[in-house]
């Protein structure tokens, strides 16, 4: 017994004796001031910009003012049991966020921690939110498609990865209904799709959730929520950290689209927190840096080289407008950074025009390059068409006589316009877009009553689907592009169907 006794004190002594204190320097401040979400610390002489620090409470910030005497702090999380005279430690992590595959399918805050309850996301790699955009060397020009699966952008406005296309349009006009489309399309596709919440109601990102999930499109999304209640810290940084774990997967060789909604209340949130941090206002209380915000965050989409693995991050920014009005400072801010824009006018939607794509206004200034080239045949001059239709129609309200030329526009415009309409989270294969597309632009349709346009379409797709179930197949094999077979079959289907639809039609 003694033995024993003997050799435990033995042994706690050698450990005492070789017990060494590590010394570990640590930054500490303390508050000065604190309130609304922002706190002025002194002290911190060595933090760096964008450093995440700690409170004495374990609540994060960010340094945010770098000032002669004192750090301006936002503060994501609750600030109402921070208090002056607290401790705060810089903790030399610049704000990062876990990236990889891991997050796939997850719903996560602007840190990357995981909110769905699902438990904790495994992954080791983590990338600082803000990051410089590649340069010009590293990209090369955007020359494949991201297929949306609505007619009128696949058509006339087409999406290319690594390309910025700016969704614009008055509240409540399907801007997200645009982007949750896009989504749902690439499913069992090689697009990962981040979706990034910014101050939304907590109810609706559930239901975007659950929307996705009933259409099996949560398998490549990821979701960031900085929801309305959630400090205005974590609203600003909430795009920065999308597009981060977006880079991950262009970095690797990838492609993602990250979607932004919106950029409108990302603006708002800066504004907040730069006029509590006592940043000089500018024109509509914004700070002059505020088309900085939104340029840094956007030119990191890009398309990169081969030699950089020829992965893509492609970039849809929601902006919110009032009454229309596109020559808002901010607007006309993200406007001028993005490569075109997909424009949505509320006469339009509330007409029953459905995506309510503005023809006229909406612009893809990547244009043809990021387009099939089956698409690109097939609808030829119909984005001119549609808005020559629009003012013709117009022009025809005032119900003066027109010539044979000017109504045989009009009723084949009327026709288009009817094709292009199609109803929400159902985005359209290609190979039924290919046939719808050719099916109005070569006049297949013009003896259809503009009213049963809808009804053929349903039929025609049903027929196509059971007589030629391996059309989809025959475009892929032809690189998808229009070939001669290709385009006999479906003016062949095309005709044998109308035959059968003109007999059904005068029998009812």
């Amino acid at each position: 017994m003694a033995d024993i006794t003997s050799d435990i004190t033995r042994g706690l002594l050698e450990q005492i004796q070789g017990f060494e204190r590590e010394l570990q320097a640590v930054d500490v401040g303390i508050v000065q001031e604190v309130g609304d979400g922002i706190a002025r610390v002194v002290g911190l002489e060595h933090i760096h910009a964008q450093e995440l620090v700690q409170f004495s409470n374990g609540v994060m910030g960010i340094a945010f003012n770098l000032e002669e005497n004192t750090v301006g702090v936002i503060i994501m999380g609750d600030y109402t049991h921070i208090s002056e005279g607290d401790e705060v430690r810089g903790t030399g992590r610049i704000v990062s966020v876990p990236v990889g595959d891991a997050l796939i399918g997850r719903v996560v805050n602007a840190l990357g921690q995981p909110i769905d309850g699902r438990g904790p996301i495994q992954s080791d790699q983590f990338l600082p939110i803000e990051r410089i955009a590649p340069g010009v060397i590293q990209r090369q020009n955007v020359y494949r498609p991201v297929q949306s699966g609505i007619r009128a952008i696949d058509a006339m406005i087409p999406i290319g990865r690594g390309q910025r296309e700016l969704i614009i349009g008055d509240r409540q006009t399907g801007k997200t209904a645009i982007a949750l489309d896009t989504i749902i399309n690439q499913k069992g596709k090689d697009l990962i799709c981040i979706y990034v919440a910014i101050g939304q109601k907590r109810a609706q990102v559930a239901g975007v959730m659950a929307l996705l999930e009933e259409h099996g499109a949560m398998d490549h999304t990821i979701i960031v929520n900085a929801s309305a209640s959630d400090p205005a810290a974590l609203q600003y940084i909430a795009p920065y950290a999308g597009c981060a774990i977006g880079e991950y997967f262009m970095e690797s060789g990838r492609d993602a689209l990250v979607v932004y909604d919106d950029l409108s209340k990302h603006a708002w949130a800066y504004r907040q927190v730069s006029l509590l941090l006592r940043r000089p206002p500018g024109r509509e209380a914004y700070p002059g840096d505020v088309f900085y915000l939104h340029s840094r965050l956007l030119e990191r989409a890009a398309q990169l080289s081969e030699a950089k693995g020829g992965g893509s991050l492609t970039a849809l920014p929601i902006i919110e407008t009032l009454l229309g009005d596109v020559s808002a400072y901010v607007p006309t801010n993200v406007i001028s950074i993005t490569d075109g824009q997909i424009y949505l006018e509320g006469d339009l939607f509330y007409s029953g025009v459905r995506p309510a794509v503005n023809t006229g206004l909406s612009v893809s200034r990547v244009g043809g390059d990021a387009q099939r080239h089956i698409i690109r045949r097939v609808a030829g001059r119909m984005r001119l068409d549609m808005a020559q239709f629009r003012s013709l129609a117009a022009f025809a309200q005032f119900g003066s006589d027109l010539d044979r030329a000017t109504q045989q526009q009009l009723d084949r415009g009327m026709r288009l316009q009817e094709i292009l309409k199609q109803p929400q989270f159902q985005p359209t294969p290609l190979a039924d877009q290919v046939a719808l597309l050719l099916a109005g632009t070569r006049g297949k349709l013009d003896h259809v009553p503009v009213g049963l346009v809808k009804q053929w379409e349903e039929q025609f797709l049903h027929y196509l689907h059971a007589n030629h179930p391996d059309l989809p197949a025959q475009i892929e094999a032809a690189d998808y592009r229009l070939t001669d077979e290709i385009d006999a079959l479906l003016v062949a289907a095309l005709d044998s169907f109308n035959e059968t639809w003109a007999e059904l039609a005068e029998a009812g």
